[in-house]
């Protein structure tokens, strides 16, 4: 599941101009399928919006049923006027954001906790009452070990913090590949 620099950029640039098109009413144009099939594919993906390095908005889908490029130009679009904890994203701001994707993997079932990966897999937490996800790159971020991962995902389901200590918690796992505007700029070679 690896996208070519050029299909980052292309997606990079469709979340940029599907933001924009808030102010300004102008959509991002088609992706062209014929040339960038793999832009047509139904997978998940989150967008992530940054200024500063602070977080400034981040929503996106586990699943799709719409193309890649879609699921980025919504996600996108949703992250910047529509992530509850944070007001809608405003014209000035536009101008300093820092968006990253991440294109997620099918997920699947953990079978225990040592099955996670810090740096590799993301988590989606799924019982009676308690719903959280945590992309793969927040624990490298926040230098966090699996104990303080799994903390986190216990925090942000709005549960007991340790709930994960007593008993093994209905978990999925998957992986991402993560890109942003500042990480694709460099690169001119597939990866």
């Amino acid at each position: 599941m690896n996208h070519s620099v050029e299909e980052r950029k292309i997606l990079l640039q469709a979340a940029r101009k599907s933001i924009e098109s808030i102010f300004t009413g102008k959509e991002p144009a088609a992706c062209d399928y014929e040339k960038y099939p793999s832009l047509k594919d139904n997978l998940g993906a989150f967008v992530t919006l940054t200024i500063n390095k602070r977080l400034r908005g981040c929503i996106g889908y586990i699943f799709s049923d719409n193309t890649l490029y879609d699921t980025v130009c919504d996600a996108a679009v949703q992250a910047a006027i529509h992530d509850p904890r944070f007001p809608p994203l405003t014209k000035n701001e536009f101008e300093q954001i820092e968006i990253e994707i991440s294109i997620l993997s099918k997920p699947f079932p953990m079978e225990s906790y040592d099955d996670i990966v810090v740096g590799k897999h993301g988590l989606i937490l799924e019982e009676p009452g308690m719903r959280a996800l945590l992309l793969p790159q927040v624990p490298v971020e926040y230098n966090m070990d699996r104990d303080q991962y799994l903390r986190a995902l216990c925090e942000k389901a709005g549960a007991f913090r340790d709930c994960w200590k007593r008993k093994q918690l209905r978990i999925n796992l998957f992986t991402a590949e993560v890109f942003s505007e500042s990480k694709v700029e460099g690169e001119n070679g597939s990866s």
